[in-house]
């Protein structure tokens, strides 16, 4: 994977993994009555490239599930940036 479209792929894991780690964290000063991320900002990551990783957070850590900016959302930025994904790549000509 080099080039534009593994640039691309590189940027959406790695948006993933921290957004992934942001409803970790956020689940769990949920729990401990801490200061909490606001909901914007876990929503901006996600846009911005993470929300595979928010996604499977939000499931993994049934974190956010009744809201529907979430569990409406996420779904529907992931298959959204697997689209640029896929054009991104058939962009370059394969893999």
């Amino acid at each position: 994977m080099t080039g534009a479209a593994g640039l691309v792929a590189a940027c959406f894991a790695g948006m993933s993994v921290m957004t992934f780690g942001m409803m970790g964290l956020d689940k769990r000063r949920a729990r401990l009555g801490r200061r909490r991320i606001p909901e914007r900002r876990l929503l901006l990551w996600a846009l911005a490239g993470g929300a595979a990783g928010g996604w499977i957070g939000m499931l993994l850590f049934r974190h956010k599930t009744r809201h529907r900016a979430f569990a409406f959302g996420l779904p529907l930025m992931t298959v959204l940036h697997a689209l640029l994904l896929a054009a991104a790549f058939r962009l370059k000509g394969g893999g």
